[in-house]
């Protein structure tokens, strides 16, 4: 039975079961055959994970050979997954999920009180203040009000974010040639965090839009369930997407900061605080770098997208206000600053640990951690 060139990287039968000479024939003999199970076994595909377990069982007489064998499952060294294939943006989708649902759904007590006091600067007015008056009135159960939409419309975002932004990486790269996407990697970079984020953001919003109501409004709803339908029946869809506008100016200017200075100090790191190259580091170590560049660049997010992500909240706790309304009400020193402490250490920790997520779970496929290097290579026409 013939297989097509093309299907080699993902055979999962071992290529000798099937395409053999000695199998096809019939005729062969036990040395022969020994020595072709030998050559698979070195192959890429499917080697060995022990000296102590081959690929094929023999009795001394060698008659085992022609009785049974034992076929081993391939190594997870070996790559199963092509980069850039759609395998690999789907690793880069789940990979998503994964690092901002568990990520955000953890910061939810801090986004309460964040979003307390950019709605209601007097009541909540820091965030000790915000936290004792949140426990005094609502108790412990009011600081994960909102779980479910965050959880929910961020683990949608983070698919979008981290799949798309692979996806435009090497789309872009694929433009501009192997010399400019080298030479304009940050521009590559730049734009490939806006546009994800940009698809993103619609899926994001509706959620965004039922998480602060929740969080802000007491009595409003209890939660995703009741607060998504009471909104559409009040204002139809659109009022879901009413702050997609500030979101946009919130979240692309943050996910390009978040890419872009992620990938520029990792490769910083690599290139300046570590003397092995990333090919050589452990993978322990890559994931502290994974971290160590999350976090830093979760802190120039959180200055950048500060002002507009007070808008988003200003704009989504009440019906007919406007962004001059925000500003007239926050001033705008207060648009810039207030919340900027709390917003620097949860964005900051949920950055470096969203990072050290996404990086764990594509090196759990078996695929390398992000960043440390130039913008993917153009394929050639002789390698498709």
């Amino acid at each position: 039975m013939a297989f097509p060139e093309s299907s080699r990287h993902y055979d999962i039968i071992p290529s000798f079961l099937y395409s053999s000479s000695l199998l096809r024939t019939g005729s062969y003999n036990t040395t022969d055959f020994k020595d072709s199970i030998i050559n698979q076994n070195q192959n890429q595909y499917f080697s060995s994970t022990s000296a102590s377990s081959p690929l094929v069982s023999f009795n001394n007489d060698g008659e085992g050979a022609k009785r049974r064998f034992l076929v081993q499952s391939p190594n997870e060294g070996a790559r199963k997954i092509e980069m850039y294939s759609p395998a690999f943006y789907a690793v880069g989708a789940a990979g998503g999920i994964l690092s901002c649902s568990i990520t955000h759904g953890a910061m939810t007590p801090i986004d309460v009180v964040k979003c307390n006091m950019q709605v209601d600067p007097v009541k909540y007015k820091n965030t000790k203040t915000g936290f004792a008056v949140l426990l005094r009135e609502q108790g412990a159960k009011g600081l994960y009000k909102g779980w479910a939409p965050t959880m929910i419309g961020y683990g949608a975002q983070g698919a979008c974010k981290f799949g798309f932004y692979e996806f435009f990486k090497k789309y872009y790269s694929d433009i501009a040639g192997p010399e400019y996407a080298a030479k304009y990697k940050t521009l590559i970079y730049l734009a490939g965090s806006a546009s994800s984020e940009f698809i993103a953001d619609i899926a994001l919003c509706p959620f965004e839009a039922v998480k602060v109501r929740v969080q802000t409004q007491p009595g409003f709803a209890k939660g995703l369930s009741d607060g998504l339908p009471k909104i559409v029946k009040s204002q139809g869809i659109r009022g879901l997407y009413k702050g997609i506008g500030p979101l946009w100016g919130r979240q692309i200017p943050y996910n390009m900061m978040k890419f872009t200075s992620y990938e520029t100090i990792v490769e910083l790191l690599y290139k300046h605080a570590i003397p092995t190259p990333k090919e050589q580091c452990s993978k322990p170590l890559q994931l502290g770098v994974s971290f160590a560049g999350g976090y830093i660049a979760g802190v120039f997010c959180a200055v950048v997208s500060h002002p507009a992500d007070n808008l988003v909240s200003f704009l989504n706790n009440a019906q007919g206000v406007t962004i001059s309304d925000a500003v007239k009400k926050l001033g705008l020193w207060g648009l810039f600053t207030r919340g900027l402490p709390l917003r620097i250490l949860m964005i900051g920790s949920l950055t470096g640990v969203q990072w050290s997520i996404y990086d764990s779970f594509k090196v759990f496929v078996g695929l390398p951690t992000t960043g440390g290097s130039s913008p993917p290579t153009p394929a050639k026409i002789d390698d498709m």
